[in-house]
């Protein structure tokens, strides 16, 4: 009694002090902010010097249509049969009769192949195209199709177009766990026939593609990049503009008589029909008392959108039943505290129609709090709706800053070619002392800077018209733009400004790729008549000092770390599991668990989120879990050694479960004829290139590694650089380094292995292993490569247009470098030419396991939530869940082979991965093994830094490894 007493003494202080900030926070938070007039009409097009003309990455859209000039856009209104084709190729290429409800012939199209069909057009003019398409089952990912004429790609973006997929949520009732949580509502494909007019799929387009054709016929051609997709017909017409809001009824209505009354409704943002990606769940809003369903201890699904709703192109729809018509307000419930400096805007459409040009590109403006935005503001816009059902979507859209962004990219490739011609003059460490006159050397390398600093100045004026006051997304252009003014009137000072200029040109990558995301959270929708009012519950400072207070308090009783439902003392099956990854991950798999495996199985899991730092010491402790995921290649075989970790192979179908993997992912987890792990995720070497850069110097893609010595002469010439896989120290103290990749794959292409005799030796000081270590360590030696950089930035610049890293750097690419998209691609690593004359590219494999430890007190329960999770349908579940969570840069590792086949590769791009997968060789992990990759380094580092002749190095450091390996096996009572 006292104890609680004693606690209720200084719990008091504490909320009394929690509430004293809040009110501090609260007065001063959104302070300055005002809401910026944006222009009247499109701002004037960018000027872009007739010099930067020649420099463009690509024959684009844009200057297709100043080739195709004035030409007319004829009333022509065309309908092609799909099933009416004149040439298919592809395997999945099929007729289907009245599809899904639509009458007459579709067209299945598979993930690959082309078809062909033929237009006569009857006048030379400027035609939109549209598909009418059905959406069939494929990776969940949005359809890819290249659209050719007559056999050419009229311009590069054609390439890229985009067919959403509908998605919804699986149950219309949100669910709960046994804490009183809302669970994310899982969302599933809902497909149906829709029509989609070919448009750019980056967004800087605000209008469809217009394709110039002359009268006469054409060959029309779709080319599958990624996912099936069904297709009815092809339409060739000509889209009517929307017509501006002052030559609508709703702006000649001066008064609201003869309106409907009293009507307000209001439609919960999570209570979406539809949307374009799984990311687009309805989320949890905590942070705020404005939202509803509300509650400050629980989860509540209250929301939609969020940062998940940032990409140009993706959509939401909602349903609204009117019930009179007439003339309405339309406004939302929203959160814009995403982005500062510009707004997000979004293009609204009622039952697939524009209503007005206005609504192409409606701005929300930063705030740092929930709002009520009226479309139009103050002078609210009114919107004709009848009597009945209606869908609204709201669009993402670039709006007014799609220009400014698409001419910043369009810079930004222009200053890294610079970049790269100057590089080869003076390398990448300038002698500060020579004048190497790269103005003289370099044809037009003054006039470029000069035309991209008008550019960039004028994109900054710009920026500053639209967010109506100077910002940081502002300041970062002008810096560059004042270093190209300064390098034009000191032209010597250009090599010493090179640090700087990369740079700069680094942020102005960071800032295109920021700039295109327009994150928004929408609470609710309002549909609401004129003479209506839309409260704005929850937004008063009482009402956040009261929400701040009951946050304060409930934290001292909730428990952050248990993810979903938690087993309770009466529940006879359950297995505690650890994870060491992000929350979302967590969350995710959590969801998974709660709505598949224990319904199924009976098995109720605890799911900690936790470091997996602290797996060593809570096993000794005894207060480790029964299983442990996503750790290291390392940690089973050193489990294992010390009686700690569960044999798999004592279960009757573990042979039955090995056959999901490869056999190269089971390898570093078996140990003493047993295994004692399941492999999670599993990854290896690709051949990342540069097609534009490679081009420039006339060079082909190396197959062995005689061609990448003879590359290296020309990069080196040319102070570009080879990037061969990082050789550097654990990122942390007391982490297993594992052997180097690129020495790996030498060995084993030489037909080398890390170990001899049963796994008791090591086999690095072998003839092949020492003549391996020989020409690995020489191409740093006599090529000078670089032993630590950044890959993804170097090679977007162009300095490393070449180089050997992990396949997942693909996923950080895509998303990461948006300039250089379809100017790289990814191959097998280069091979070693075999006695018969084959080619051998085995690379090692890297990857995460989970693991079952021998404290498990359920071990039956422990093993079927292991096979449950490692099987293909919940790993291709998990990955595409993760995709679509946190967009492709979080494209999932799977080892399973079945799920990583239905990830949403491109075609031609998972096919190169595919077959390198089938050449990966896994390492086997050994007692005292973690000396391995730790002496390799050290031998490494001893012959290239330490300049000792490279057999000596790796003869002395094997012997420390053999010294280990011996006395560990005998602390282990190993033979």
């Amino acid at each position: 009694m006292a104890g609680i007493l004693q606690r209720k003494k200084w719990i008091l202080p504490i909320v009394i002090a929690a509430v004293a900030a809040c009110v501090i926070l609260l007065l001063t938070s959104g302070a300055g902010v005002k809401s910026a007039v944006v222009p009247s009409g499109s701002l004037p097009a960018i000027e872009v010097d007739a010099i930067l003309q020649q420099t463009r990455q690509k024959n684009g859209y844009e200057q297709y249509l100043s080739q195709a000039g004035e030409a007319s856009r004829p009333n022509v209104d065309m309908t092609i049969e799909a099933g009416d084709y004149i040439r298919a190729e592809g395997e999945e290429v099929r007729k289907l009769k009245d599809y899904e409800g639509r009458p007459g012939v579709s067209l299945h199209t598979g993930e690959t192949g082309e078809i062909d069909w033929v237009v006569d057009v009857p006048e030379t003019g400027l035609y939109n195209l549209s598909a009418v398409y059905f959406p069939v089952e494929g990776k969940s990912s949005a359809i890819e199709r290249a659209l050719y004429i007559d056999g050419e790609l009229p311009f590069a973006e054609a390439a890229y177009l985009q067919f959403d997929r509908v998605w919804g949520n699986e149950k219309q009732a949100v669910e709960q766990d046994n804490q009183g949580n809302d669970l994310r509502p899982k969302q599933v494909e809902k497909p149906r026939w829709m029509e989609e007019t070919f448009q750019d799929s980056d967004g800087y387009e605000q209008v469809p593609f217009r394709f110039y054709l002359e009268k006469g016929k054409h060959t029309l051609t779709l080319k599958s990049s990624r996912e099936p997709m069904v297709i009815r017909s092809i339409r060739l017409f000509n889209e009517k503009p929307a017509v501006a809001y002052a030559e609508t009824a709703g702006a000649k209505q001066t008064d609201s008589s003869g309106q409907p009354k009293d009507v307000l409704i209001r439609i919960e943002g999570e209570a979406a029909v539809a949307k374009s990606s799984p990311t687009l769940y309805p989320t949890s809003e905590r942070s705020s008392s404005a939202v509803s369903p509300y509650s400050a201890s629980q989860v509540r699904i209250n929301t939609i959108g969020g940062f998940n709703w940032r990409l140009p192109g993706q959509w939401i729809e909602w349903e609204v039943d009117v019930p009179e018509s007439g003339l309405y307000h339309i406004g939302f419930t929203v959160q814009q505290n995403f982005v500062k400096g510009i707004y997000s805007t979004r293009k609204l459409t009622i039952d697939g129609e524009i209503p007005f040009a206005e609504m192409t590109k409606a701005p929300f403006r930063y705030q740092s709090d929930y709002r009520i935005d009226v479309l139009g503001g103050e002078d609210a816009y009114k919107f004709q709706l009848d009597k009945g059902k209606h869908v609204i979507r709201l669009e993402n859209s670039l709006g007014d800053f799609a220009p400014l962004i698409r001419n910043v990219e369009d810079s930004l490739y222009n200053l890294n070619s610079m970049y790269r011609r100057i590089l080869m003059i003076t390398g990448t460490k300038p002698d500060e002392f020579r004048d190497y006159r790269v103005e003289k050397q370099i044809p037009n390398l003054l006039e470029v800077f000069s035309g991209e600093s008008k550019r960039l100045k004028e994109v900054a004026r710009q920026l500053r018209l639209l967010s109506g006051q100077s910002s940081d997304q502002e300041a970062l252009i002008k810096t560059m733009a004042q270093q190209l003014d300064e390098m034009i009137d000191k032209p010597d000072t250009i090599p010493r400004r090179l640090a700087a200029y990369k740079t700069n040109t680094g942020g102005l990558g960071t800032w295109v790729q920021q700039a295109r995301e327009q994150p928004l959270e929408i609470d609710a929708l309002y549909v609401a008549s004129l003479d209506s009012s839309i409260p704005g519950t929850g937004m008063g400072p009482l009402a956040k000092l009261g929400h701040e207070a009951k946050t304060f308090y409930h934290s001292f009783f909730i428990d952050y770390n248990q993810i979903g439902n938690v087993a309770t003392s009466e529940d006879q099956r359950t297995v505690t599991v650890w994870i060491g990854s992000g929350r979302d991950q967590a969350n995710t798999m959590k969801a998974m668990i709660d709505e598949t495996f224990t319904p199924e199985s009976g098995i109720n899991v605890n799911l900690k989120l936790v470091n997996m730092g602290t797996l060593l010491p809570a096993t000794l402790s005894g207060e480790g879990p029964d299983v442990a995921m996503q750790i290291g290649n390392d940690l089973p075989v050193n489990f294992a050694m010390r009686n700690s970790a569960v044999d798999l192979t004592q279960f009757s179908d573990y042979t039955t479960v090995e056959q999901e993997f490869r056999d190269s992912a089971i390898v570093p987890y078996a140990y003493d004829s047993g295994v004692y792990a399941l492999p999670e995720t599993q990854t290896f070497n690709m051949l990342f290139y540069r097609k534009d850069v490679l081009a420039e110097l006339g060079l082909e893609v190396p197959q062995t590694w005689d061609d990448v010595e003879s590359l290296l002469a020309i990069l080196s010439k040319n102070h570009m650089e080879f990037g061969m896989p990082v050789v550097a120290q654990a990122n942390m103290q007391g982490v297993n380094i594992p052997p180097n990749s690129q020495y790996a794959t030498m060995l084993l292409q030489n037909g080398g292995s890390f170990y001899r005799n049963d796994d008791k030796e090591s086999d690095l000081d072998s003839r092949i292993g020492i003549e391996t270590f020989k020409k690995w360590t020489e191409f740093y030696t006599d090529y000078k490569l670089e032993r630590e950089y950044d890959f993804a930035n170097r090679f977007r610049t162009g300095q490393m247009p070449i180089g050997l890293t992990d396949y997942t750097m693909y996923n950080q690419l895509s998303v990461f470098a948006p300039e250089i998209r379809g100017l790289w691609g990814f191959v097998p690593v280069p091979g070693t030419v075999q006695p018969d004359g084959t080619l051998n590219r085995d690379v090692p494999g890297g990857g995460s396991a989970v693991m079952m430890l021998e404290s498990a007190k359920d071990q039956e329960a422990a093993w079927e939530f292991m096979k449950w999770w490692t099987s293909t349908p919940v790993q291709a579940e998990f990955g595409r869940e993760m995709e679509g969570l946190m967009g492709a840069a979080a494209r999932y590792p799977t080892a399973n082979i079945k799920a990583l086949d239905s990830l949403p590769w491109p075609a031609e791009d998972y096919a190169n991965l595919k077959a390198q997968f089938e050449t990966v060789k896994g390492i086997p992990e050994v007692p005292g093994g973690y000396f391995t990759g730790r002496h390799l380094f050290n031998a490494f580092y001893k012959t290239v830094v330490g300049q000792v002749e490279a057999r000596e190095s790796i003869m002395d450091y094997t012997q420390y490894i053999q010294d280990e390996i011996r006395v560990k096996r005998n602390e282990f009572g190993l033979p």
